[in-house]
């Protein structure tokens, strides 16, 4: 039997509550080479010197498809249901100049164009009023469950009022994404027949979720409405509009990303919380600490793990190593924001660390846009959960986690409490 590789232990579900033992094994060789070709990159000064190299390419187009891909066991398969029913990128899988024109495009309709530059903090007393109604749904009860009554509903609400996508076809998309998250799996047990299962529903729901989406965008070109997709639709760009595939395919990924890592960073925030009373107290007692607290947060349980995209245009000379032409690279953002060469006493939760420059966002062009918003989401969310949830206690520890290894998160975090604060 051939030993495992500690990027392929990582991704492992067995390991999915504690891959950090296996990402400070897989930091001793700063890029490491994995059996089907892919070249792990675990490091902190590694992953943002890549994320800043133009000889580094996010366009899954540009990425020939490898020969280990094509035999039993490779991840390559399994690993991409949105590729195969997607044809048009999106903004997070394509290069300058065209990543540049639709990220210009899509900006100013989420984070606020110049004439009203408040478009996120504006935001606040509807995401406060939200939070408030979740905490008062608690009250009578001993035992919650943080994800579902509590970090789901808020991030899906708001940015279904940011897209202007209709509330009600919530349940509908939510099992889409659960289905194509589920599919999705890297590691050694992607060739298991259960995943190559999952990977047929996987298809199927982003081909739905697709449809969906190009119905949506199709009712607002025929009658514009509230929210982002309206404004994508009906505005030109300076070279015109988008076409309706990448409208499609960004519609999807704004949909996705714009409550699925929210979700994660709200559930992780709690259970890092429950296991460090310590700093849960101190956060109560000093609740203007919410803002440093939150970006520890974000550096500690990482909502994205990794990202998979990228690949190399050129041989690329980095920590002693060559990444050939070619050759996928993948970016720990897990591992680099617990890099010991980066971070002082990494492993420790300090709600106060200074020069906390994480990853959990991302660096360079492809930084994500929702950063603002998310923040916010999760400040509030964090902070009134603390102030109002009295004496909250896990039940279980570790919770169990979703299969999904880039999105990586507690499918459930049960709490006894003793009532809920006014």
């Amino acid at each position: 039997m051939v030993e495992e590789t500690p990027w392929q232990q990582a991704l492992r579900y067995a390991n999915r509550a504690n891959p950090y033992p296996f990402y400070e094994e897989l930091r001793k060789t700063p890029v490491a080479r994995q059996p089907d070709g892919t070249y792990v990159v675990s490091t902190y000064r590694e992953i943002v010197a890549l994320l800043h190299d133009p000889r580094v390419s996010s366009d899954l187009r540009k990425r020939p498809v490898p020969a280990a891909a094509q035999t039993e066991g490779s991840a390559e398969p399994v690993a991409e249901p949105i590729r195969a029913v997607l044809t048009e990128p999106n903004i997070i899988t394509c290069d300058p100049p065209e990543h540049d024109r639709d990220r210009w495009m899509m900006m100013p309709h989420f984070v606020g164009p110049p004439p009203s530059p408040h478009l996120i903090s504006d935001l606040e007393p509807e995401i406060r009023r939200i939070v408030g109604g979740l905490l008062d749904d608690m009250r009578g009860k001993n035992r919650i469950d943080a994800v579902d009554k509590f970090a789901y509903p808020l991030p899906v609400t708001v940015i279904c009022k940011v897209l202007g996508v209709p509330l009600e076809d919530e349940p509908r998309f939510h099992q889409w994404v659960e289905t194509a998250l589920d599919a999705l799996d890297f590691g050694p047990e992607a060739a298991s027949e259960e995943i190559r299962d999952r990977q047929a529903g996987g298809r199927q729901a982003v081909r739905e979720f697709g449809q969906f989406a190009a119905e949506l965008l199709d009712r607002y070109a025929r009658q514009p409405g509230p929210g982002m997709l309206s404004a994508l639709v009906n505005e030109d760009g300076p070279e015109g509009r988008m076409s309706k595939g990448v409208l499609v395919s960004n519609a999807l990924l704004l949909i996705f990303a714009g409550h699925e890592t929210t979700v994660n960073l709200i559930a992780h925030s709690v259970l890092t919380l429950l296991r460090h009373p310590d700093a849960l107290e101190k956060l109560r007692r000093r609740p203007e600490l919410i803002v440093p607290g939150v970006e520890e947060l974000l550096r500690f349980e990482s909502s994205v793990q990794f990202w998979h995209t990228r690949s190399a245009l050129e041989d690329i000379d980095i920590a002693g190593t060559t990444i050939p032409k070619g050759a996928p690279i993948f970016l720990a953002y897990g591992s680099a924001n617990r890099d010991p060469e980066r971070f002082t006493d990494p492993d420790e939760l300090d709600l106060e660390r200074p020069n906390n420059q994480h990853l959990g966002f991302s660096q360079g062009i492809h930084f994500c846009f929702g950063a603002p918003l998310a923040r916010l989401e999760v400040q509030v969310a964090v902070g009134e959960f603390v102030r109002r949830v009295q004496n909250p206690r896990l039940v279980e520890d570790p919770p169990p986690y979703r299969h999904n290894q880039i999105f990586r998160g507690p499918r459930h975090v049960l709490v006894d409490i003793d009532g809920i604060r006014d």
